[in-house]
C-alpha cells in the first residue's frame, strides 16, 4: 500500500469511527463529541497558522470570537437565518485575521505573539466597551428560531451532532489537502527555513498572510458553528484562554499532524472533564500533564508516533 492510500484511508477511518460513535455513546458524551469537533477544527486553524507555517500567535481568540459575533450579532439584530448567518461568521474571521497579519506580520517571533496577543484584548474590550450592541459579559442567548437549518433544530440532539461531524469532516479534509499541496509544502518550508525560501523566490509575508487568512477562516466557522449549535454567544469566547486552549491542543496531539488537534482536543476535553469532577485544582494536574509531555514527547502523541514508527503520517 503506498503511503497516500494510508494517509487518506487513516483519516477516512477516523471519521467514520467519529460518525459511528453518536450510534454507540449516550447523549452526554455525544454532546460532548459534538463540542470537541469544533473545538477539533478551531485547533485545526490553529495548526496551520503555527504547525505548519511556525506563527506562534496568541489572539486565535479574536479569529474566534470574530466568526461568533459575526454570526451572533446578525441573528440578534437582523433576524438572519442559520446558513447566511454561519456564512458572515466564516468570512469575519477570515477578514479578522487578514486585518491583523497586515500589521503584525510586519514582526516575528516573540513580537508577533505579543502583538497578536495585544490585538485579542483590544478585540476583548471593544465587545465589552460595546455592550448595548454586544451583550457585553454576559453575551446573549441565539434564537431558537434561527437554529434551524433544512427544516431541522440544531437545538437537538442529532442534528447538532451531524452539523458538527459535517463541520469537522469537512475541515479535516480540506487541511489534509492543503498541507498536502504545492502551497502546504512552502508553509512547511517557511517554517523550517524563512532565507532559504526567500532565495528561492517566495514571498514570506505573502505566504504567512495566506496562511494566517486560512487559520482564520477555520477559527471564524468554529466560533459561528459553536454559537449556533450550543445557542450561545459571549465576550468570555474572545478571552486569553481562548488563544491558549488551540495551542493546547495542538501541543497535545502534535503540531504538523492533522489529526494532532482532534486528538488533543479530545484528550484534554475529558481530562478537564473527568479531573474536574474529583478536584476544584484540575489545572493542576493539566498542568502536570503538559509537562510530562514537554519532558517525554515534545513533539506531541502523533508527532513522537510520526518520528519513530509512522514517517508517512502527515
Amino acid at each position: 500500500m503506498t503511503d497516500g492510500a494510508k494517509v487518506w484511508g487513516l483519516h477516512l477511518l477516523v471519521l467514520a469511527a467519529v460518525f459511528a460513535a453518536q450510534f454507540l455513546l449516550p447523549p452526554y458524551h455525544a454532546t460532548n463529541l459534538a463540542r470537541i469537533m469544533v473545538l477539533a477544527v478551531f485547533a485545526m486553524g490553529y495548526n496551520i497558522a503555527f504547525g505548519y507555517t511556525g506563527l506562534l500567535s496568541l489572539g486565535h481568540a479574536l479569529f474566534f470570537a470574530a466568526g461568533m459575533y459575526g454570526m451572533g450579532l446578525p441573528v440578534w439584530h437582523l433576524e438572519w437565518v442559520s446558513v447566511p448567518a454561519l456564512i458572515a461568521g466564516l468570512l469575519a474571521g477570515g477578514v479578522m485575521a487578514g486585518a491583523v497579519g497586515v500589521l503584525a506580520l510586519r514582526t516575528a517571533g516573540v513580537s508577533f505573539m505579543i502583538v497578536t496577543l495585544m490585538f485579542a484584548q483590544a478585540g476583548y474590550l471593544t465587545l465589552l466597551y460595546l455592550n448595548s450592541w454586544t451583550g457585553g459579559d454576559e453575551g446573549f442567548v441565539v434564537a431558537s428560531a434561527a437554529r434551524q437549518a433544512f427544516g431541522f433544530s440544531l437545538a437537538t440532539d442529532t442534528p447538532r451532532f451531524t452539523a458538527a461531524f459535517v463541520l469537522f469532516a469537512a475541515g479535516l479534509l480540506a487541511c489534509l489537502w492543503l498541507v498536502r499541496s504545492p502551497f502546504g509544502r512552502v508553509m512547511v518550508a517557511m517554517r523550517e527555513n524563512e532565507e532559504r525560501s526567500r532565495m528561492l523566490g517566495y514571498d514570506p509575508f505573502r505566504v504567512k498572510l495566506v496562511a494566517l487568512i486560512l487559520s482564520g477562516l477555520y477559527a471564524g466557522l468554529a466560533g459561528a458553528a459553536y454559537g449556533m449549535l450550543f445557542g450561545y454567544v459571549g465576550a468570555s469566547f474572545a478571552t486569553i484562554q481562548y488563544s491558549i486552549l488551540p495551542m493546547l491542543y495542538v501541543l497535545l496531539g502534535g503540531a504538523g499532524t492533522v489529526l494532532g488537534p482532534f486528538l488533543g482536543a479530545l484528550l484534554m476535553f475529558y481530562l478537564i472533564d473527568i479531573t474536574s469532577n474529583y478536584t476544584d485544582a484540575y489545572l493542576f494536574v493539566v498542568g502536570a500533564a503538559l509537562v510530562g509531555l514537554v519532558l517525554f514527547a515534545p513533539k506531541g502523541i502523533l508527532g513522537t508516533l510520526r518520528e519513530r514508527a509512522w514517517r508517512w503520517l502527515p
